[in-house]
């Protein structure tokens, strides 16, 4: 592999840095809210309904899971929620554009080895802004040639990266935590893929097939990639 890569791209959310915890933390908050209504996990339940009901509408990131809790309470209650609940909930969704940004063990260093050797980008999807807003607080955006916030992660969306890059496929390496968006997409156009497993994915990103492939490469760290390259 590494004679032929030229181009390393990073996902962002649980791969740079911590993400999912925090929406699993806004969630169980959602769920107490409304459980004089129903059970915390009916609760969940309908709010994953809910959020894959719109994903075509709001795509991913805080915003689009706000309005899906908002949607949620209003079913879950037959409308007959207060104005106050619906407010909590906005203020969960505000609290979570408003972490810390948190890097997981080994980016820095691994950034660090890599720049200079590699052109280096973020191929990530979620709200544009907060998504910049992370990318800033993060301290990293010296590390990339190229920033992507991508409202997709599928065939044709990296196929788009690819030919704005100026890179071959067999040229070009993708790291992240989620199978179903980092990994398949970029096998299936040619591409190479390291997978780096965190230990929370939401449940639409779950990806349970043991996978094979001669441009994939499961690792325990982000660090790991160096001994590969």
């Amino acid at each position: 592999m590494k004679n032929h890569i030229t181009t390393i791209a990073f996902d962002a959310d649980d791969t740079l840095w911590i993400n999912e915890p925090y929406f699993q933390e806004a969630e169980k908050e959602f769920c107490t809210l409304l459980e004089d209504y129903l059970p915390q996990h009916s609760v969940s339940q309908e709010l994953f309904k809910t959020e894959m009901q719109n994903l075509h509408l709001y795509g991913y990131g805080v915003k689009g899971f706000m309005l899906c809790m908002i949607e949620t309470v209003g079913r879950v209650t037959d409308n007959t929620a207060p104005l106050e609940l619906v407010n909590k909930v906005i203020q969960l969704g505000q609290d979570l554009l408003r972490k810390p940004v948190v890097l997981l063990d080994g980016v820095t260093e691994t950034l660090e080895s890599l720049k200079g050797k590699y052109r280096l980008v973020v191929a990530t999807k979620g709200d544009l802004l907060d998504q910049e807003r992370k990318l800033k607080n993060s301290g990293l955006q010296d590390f990339f040639h190229h920033i992507e916030i991508m409202s997709d992660k599928k065939e044709h969306d990296y196929n788009k990266l690819l030919k704005h890059l100026d890179c071959s496929p067999e040229n070009f390496l993708m790291l992240g935590n989620s199978i179903k968006s980092d990994i398949l997409p970029v096998l299936e156009i040619g591409g190479n893929a390291a997978h780096i497993p965190y230990h929370v994915t939401w449940s639409h990103e779950q990806h349970d097939v043991h996978l094979k492939h001669e441009h994939f490469m499961e690792l325990e760290s982000i660090d790991e990639i160096i001994k590969y390259l």
